[in-house]
């Protein structure tokens, strides 16, 4: 709890590719921004991604489309912090970033997919996390979380039983929370692109234009 009592304001940051953004990232955003009463959900593109390939679109186009995304929303934003920073993007040193910025009045709440947190343990300073922020694990269709190793330890240590308890503590908890499905993938609209089909109602049509004017993805 903050000074006097109140509770803290939290704050989110989604990371990912974002290769490109599209509904099923917009329509989780803005749902968790509502179940989680969060102030704010920044969307943070990962300029180099240590766990996978380097995306073909460039960190700097990415950006851009998610800052066409969520033109409008002012629940949403765009967080181009890791862009600024050389050599690979490690969450951790983002979260670092962040927690200062926000100062002591803040929940801050770092949110990841289920197939994401499966992994949690081969992430860069993995152990820290929890010391800077609260983790939100999206629960998709199909997905369960691991019942032994480290990671299940983990998720046992430090789950939270509801959204009310972000406002409690800056950092430190667990929180699984089940998101309205809707199977858009990346993936698929740049196979779609590639081959000359349209993804149009597949994402906002403002990024749909930029990839067009750009010609990205063919």
């Amino acid at each position: 709890m903050s000074q006097g009592g109140a509770p803290l304001v939290p704050v989110g940051v989604f990371g990912g590719t974002f290769d490109p953004v599209h509904y099923g990232h917009l329509r989780s955003a803005l749902e968790l921004v509502e179940q989680l009463q969060l102030q704010q959900l920044r969307l943070m593109p990962c300029a180099v991604p240590p766990h996978r390939d380097s995306p073909a679109c460039s960190a700097a186009h990415r950006a851009a489309m998610v800052e066409l995304a969520v033109a409008g929303e002012p629940r949403l934003a765009c967080d181009a912090r890791e862009l600024r920073r050389e050599g690979a993007s490690y969450t951790i040193d983002s979260l670092v970033e962040i927690r200062r910025e926000l100062g002591e009045g803040h929940s801050l709440c770092l949110v990841m997919g289920c197939d994401a947190v499966l992994a949690i343990d081969s992430w860069h300073r993995w152990q820290e996390l929890l010391g800077w922020a609260h983790v939100v694990v999206i629960a998709r269709p199909g997905w369960q979380l691991p019942g032994t190793g480290p990671v299940a330890d983990w998720l046992r240590g430090h789950r939270l039983a509801g959204p009310a308890e972000l406002g409690r503590r800056a950092s430190g908890g667990v929180l699984v929370e089940e998101l309205r499905p809707l199977p858009i993938s990346s993936t698929e609209i740049r196979a779609m692109l590639a081959a000359g089909r349209s993804p149009r109602y597949l994402l906002p049509q403002a990024v749909l234009d930029y990839i067009q004017t750009h010609d990205l993805y063919r």
